[in-house]
């Protein structure tokens, strides 16, 4: 299966010096890139797909702010490049997502990250939600939709967007009682929705044994259940252990590991973004998803599992979707 980068120089302009979102860590994750893969150019979203996840007032709002340098939130800065730059990666996640329905995998190396992003407001270095915009505007021809999200922190703002409905497929792992201080087991979606939403919350310290535990047992077989036409991964590598934002103990390799698993237990070409990710390794990290992608299947190095993940995994087995 081919594998493709959708990456532009946009996305490097959503830059503030000294800021961990900087693009900086950009270009660290670039270095990542083999030199055989394809790159494609981004693409932008229109403000009516923004608006199919985010509040029309909050679209002219980051566009009026994001005319000079200011913060949205209290982490959360943009520039004059802002407006472009997410809108760009929103755009190019759809594209990621678009051409993942023609056999390809697809990895959006975007700025800024986008999983924290609420309907109507910033948060978390994120302005627009790229996966739930790519999500939303996929079901406009596609029946179901997974989203994997694996980046350090929960994705609240993906988890709103789509909780209550049972069109998308929500599932993420990411360290317990960390920011934002949501994605517990029992947010399991409402409504139509109820059992549409798995959240993994891991002890701080966790390493491979814990994630792939929640992905063989749990996840992998809930989206095979689901019979998504788009895999999307909100793929943070913030759970390496030299990230100084985490606690997690990682290695470059544990992401070739789990996109390997996803790959072969789901059969589906991945659309992948980047979310977080600021260690020094990131780069190696990205270099061993794309292995994963040509083929390749990385052996996970035996390490002791949490007692506390195998706690999770067995409340999340008994979920089940309405």
């Amino acid at each position: 299966m081919r594998s493709s980068v959708i990456y532009g120089d946009v996305f490097t302009r959503h830059d503030m010096e000294a800021h961990p979102e900087s693009g900086a860590r950009l270009r660290a994750a670039l270095s990542g890139i083999p030199e055989n893969v394809r790159w494609r150019a981004p693409v932008r979203a229109t403000e009516s797909d923004l608006q199919r996840v985010h509040d029309p007032r909050y679209v002219r709002w980051v566009r009026e702010m994001a005319t000079g340098t200011c913060f949205l939130d209290v982490n959360t800065y943009v520039t004059c490049h802002s407006f472009d730059a997410a809108s760009y990666a929103a755009g190019s996640t759809f594209a990621a997502a678009e051409r993942t329905l023609e056999g390809e995998h697809l990895f959006a190396l975007v700025r800024p990250p986008g999983h924290h992003a609420e309907p109507d407001r910033a948060m978390g270095f994120c302005i627009f939600n790229n996966a739930a915009v790519a999500a939303a505007k996929a079901l406009q021809s596609v029946d179901r939709v997974a989203i994997l999200d694996w980046d350090l922190h929960h994705g609240n703002g993906t988890q709103t967007a789509f909780y209550g409905s049972d069109r998308v497929l929500y599932c993420s792992v990411h360290e317990e009682n960390s920011f934002p201080k949501t994605g517990w087991v029992d947010e399991i979606g409402t409504g139509r929705g109820r059992g549409y939403t798995l959240n993994a919350p891991i002890a701080p310290g966790s390493t491979i044994a814990d994630y792939a535990l929640v992905f063989e047992e749990v996840f992998v077989p809930a989206i095979t259940r689901f019979r998504p036409d788009v895999l999307i991964v909100s793929a943070g590598q913030d759970g390496l252990a030299d990230d100084e934002h985490g606690r997690m103990n990682l290695e470059p390799d544990d992401y070739g590991v789990l996109a390997g698993m996803l790959i072969d237990g789901t059969d589906l070409p991945l659309a992948l973004t980047l979310e977080g990710g600021y260690g020094p390794s990131i780069g190696e990290a990205i270099h061993a998803i794309f292995q994963a992608l040509a083929g390749k299947r990385f052996e996970p190095v035996e390490r002791p599992l949490n007692r506390g993940t195998r706690r999770v995994v067995d409340i999340l087995k008994k979920v089940r979707f309405c």
